[in-house]
């Protein structure tokens, strides 16, 4: 995914196990709806709302998030789930 840099994200969830559950429960939340149908097949985000998430958090599509800022929004995300 553009946006992120995967290897340090995985490097930093790596170091802090605690806060992995937290990041993939967000991931899942902005994954396509019906993502099943479509190849890759696997449960990632609509292109266009992936970058409107990028750029409404950075400013540009052109820099990546930091992982203090996907973390961030990972915990600021399950903060504001409502029901189970």
């Amino acid at each position: 995914m553009r946006g992120i840099d995967l290897k340090q994200l995985t490097r930093h969830l790596l170091l802090h196990p605690s806060q992995a559950p937290v990041v993939v429960g967000a991931a899942w939340r902005l994954r396509a709806v019906k993502w099943w149908r479509h190849a890759p097949f696997l449960p990632l985000p609509d292109h266009a709302y992936w970058n409107f998430r990028v750029i409404t958090a950075n400013g540009s599509a052109n820099r990546l998030l930091s992982v203090d800022d996907v973390v961030t929004f990972a915990q600021w995300s399950r903060r504001q789930r409502v029901g189970p």
